[in-house]
């Protein structure tokens, strides 16, 4: 180890990230100069990755937890070699640059994820672990490894404070994903001061409880560190934390303090620290000469591991042509199998969860990448995989497709965000519509990433019945349709839950969200002959009525029928009734398109047991048979009906 050039290396990134946050008036310095040994060792030494292929898939991903330290990220990837120029650099925090004030996946070159809220990153971290553990399992053979690398991730104080993190990382320990390395920066500052005013955890034991190995050392020894990294290696059957003691702002003036954390040096702190540092105080963004000569060398060695691979692979699928094409079709979300839909016929009856779970095992048939599971609540999502699954994935079993994620729903969406930013699998988790509101944060990052995870949803209303309103969803369909980039499908009926099945694993830039009933469904007739197709729009026609209808109702999810049953009572009318199983792509259409479903109505009313937000952008307030109110404890239909919510009280609307 070139112990000289490193520490060249983290002068610069130490030069490059004070000089890119003073010119910026905004950033954090602390991370970047108290970390940047570990950097410079980390990109240097350990990581197996290439510069020049970022996406190379057997490259070992690193993720920055703590994402406000993102120009300790910016400065190393443009040292060693990624697509980060040294005019990125300077653009630091500014509109359209690749250097955004926190790391965002899909902008940056070398960016695994997008990090930020703190406790996110290294919980997508534990989920690319699992990826990497489970495509190994599946393609590796005795005599060719094609799926070996590492996850490693750089956590603070901040993410160990988190709740999410410490679900995920329980979650990883139970697993024991040894091929999971965090490095944790104990610098003992938060923004507010010590952090012993809140967080005075024995970290250590905490860990070791989750089943974690534990070790120690200093983030400014960097033969240490790769020595630590080494052993961490060498226990395959437990995560590791390396709990490094460091200096936040090391080199500042005020180094060490809470002063450092969040804010620009200012002139004179950056002169004091170039001073410190032996850098030109009279040269902005410098670059100590080493430190490039030092990953030119570098670059060569990449290269050669990343040729070393290809040569492995050709071999590899040379002796497992039938391995290859799966390998290929998990790659690029093509079948793995011929299985035909689920069908049902006009009558036929079940919940909708009942009609996801057939749906889902048809899916995961036809495509093996598919693998998810639920927050300790497969049985009531109808989530559990039939004739198509290797089991549980386990510690004991790679191979399963199922991950039993226990009550850790933010830590399931967020390690579903994990494993599809590592390819090659499609993830999917599973819980209560409600309880949405636990993943809601990771939803919203995996909308940011365009990641197109999956999420079953299951007693979607007030039809839960006697859990009461605390499991009631009233306003969670509308919130979750609020996030930007996010897909949100409610069947009227087992026939379109296949149908929206197929749509979530057609996605290629999003997430799709799929609510479900826990209540039986009548199967609707369907007016629309092509209403698989027209579906995809977020409606179509289930009863026409006629081209001018008096009264048009869109409907949603089990309101479907009811309006169905509605219209029936109200013969003196002509009434139009459509299913809006997704209200925002629907809304999103345009107007000639909307109206051809719509028809010429003189009058629209709106239906969905949940509030009538969503449904004012169609009609007014007067003719939306919503419910703006939390729900009761009871049997569902006496719920429904002490709120006024049946197709008696809709026909009374639907005759004014």
């Amino acid at each position: 180890m070139n112990e000289k050039a490193i520490s060249a290396v983290a002068t610069s990134i130490r030069s490059l990230s004070m000089d890119a946050i003073q010119k910026a008036n905004s950033g954090h310095p602390g991370l970047p100069l108290g970390a940047a040994e570990l950097a410079s060792v980390l990109y240097g030494e350990i990581l197996k990755h290439n510069p020049a292929n970022s996406k190379w898939v057997d490259r070992d991903r690193f993720v920055l937890s703590a994402g406000h330290g993102s120009m300790l990220l910016y400065s190393i990837l443009h040292l060693s070699g990624y697509k980060v120029t040294m005019d990125d650099i300077k653009s630091f925090r500014q509109v359209g640059s690749v250097c955004c004030g926190h790391p965002e996946y899909g902008i940056t070159d070398g960016v695994e994820c997008t990090g930020g809220p703190l406790g996110q990153g290294v919980s997508m971290a534990v989920g690319m672990a699992i990826a990497e553990q489970m495509l190994a399992a599946k393609f590796n053979t005795k005599k060719h490894e094609i799926v070996n690398h590492y996850t490693y991730s750089l956590v603070g104080e901040g993410c160990l404070q988190e709740g999410v993190a410490s679900e995920a990382c329980s979650l990883a320990g139970n697993l024991k994903l040894g091929k999971l390395i965090v490095f944790y920066d104990e610098n003992r500052i938060s923004i507010d001061g010590s952090t012993d005013i809140t967080f005075t955890d024995d970290i250590k034991a905490r860990y070791e409880s989750y089943g974690w190995q534990v070790l120690s050392g200093s983030m400014y020894d960097v033969s240490g560190i790769a020595k630590l990294v080494d052993k961490a290696k060498k226990c395959a059957d437990k995560p590791s934390l390396i709990m490094l003691q460091s200096v936040i702002g090391k080199s500042a003036p005020k180094e060490g303090t809470a002063d450092v954390h969040g804010a620009p040096l200012g002139a004179d702190g950056v002169k004091a620290a170039k001073e410190k540092l032996g850098l030109p105080v009279d040269k902005d963004f410098y670059v100590l000469p080493e430190a490039y000569d030092y990953f030119a060398e570098k670059r060569v060695e990449w290269a050669k591991a990343e040729s070393d691979w290809n040569k492995e692979f050709e071999a590899w699928a040379i002796e497992n042509p039938e391995l290859k094409k799966e390998w290929d079709a998990f790659y690029s979300d093509s079948a793995t199998g011929d299985v035909p839909d689920v069908e049902y016929k006009p009558g036929d009856s079940c919940a909708t969860r009942d009609a996801s779970g057939k749906a889902l095992n048809v899916i995961a048939a036809r495509y093996g990448n598919l693998v998810g599971g639920s927050a300790d609540l497969m049985g009531p999502n109808k989530t559990a995989f039939k004739s198509c699954d290797n089991g549980t994935f386990s510690a004991l079993n790679r191979k399963g497709r199922t991950i039993e994620y226990g009550i850790r729903e933010f830590a399931m969406s967020a390690v579903c965000a994990g494993i599809s930013l590592h390819g090659g699998l499609r993830p999917f988790c599973a819980t209560f519509l409600v309880f949405a509101d636990y993943l809601r944060p990771s939803l919203r990052v995996v909308s940011l990433m365009k990641q197109p995870v999956i999420y079953v949803f299951t007693h979607d209303s007030i039809y839960v019945g006697e859990d009461g309103p605390t499991h009631q969803p009233i306003e969670t369909l509308t919130s979750l349709r609020a996030i930007p980039g996010v897909q949100v499908i409610r069947p009227g009926d087992p026939e379109e839950s296949m149908e929206a099945w197929k749509i979530a694993y057609a996605s290629k830039d999003h997430p799709v969200c799929m609510a479900f009933t826990r209540q039986a469904l009548a199967v609707y007739q369907k007016d629309d002959a092509d209403w698989k197709n027209t579906m995809k729009c977020g409606a179509y026609i289930v009863k026409k009525g006629s081209d001018n209808p008096d009264i048009t109702i869109l409907a949603s999810g089990s309101e479907v029928n009811m309006a169905l049953a509605a219209a029936g009572l109200v013969s003196e009318k002509t009434i139009r009734v459509v299913s809006v199983p997704d209200v925002k792509t629907f809304a999103g259409q345009d107007k000639a398109k909307r109206d051809s479903i719509i028809g010429n109505a003189k009058r629209i009313v709106c239906t969905e047991a949940g509030i009538s937000m969503e449904w004012l952008q169609f009609t007014d307030k007067e003719n939306c048979f919503c419910i703006d109110r939390f729900g009761e404890s009871g049997p569902a239909n006496k719920v429904a009906e002490h709120l006024g919510f049946t197709s008696e009280k809709l026909a009374e609307l639907l005759r004014k």
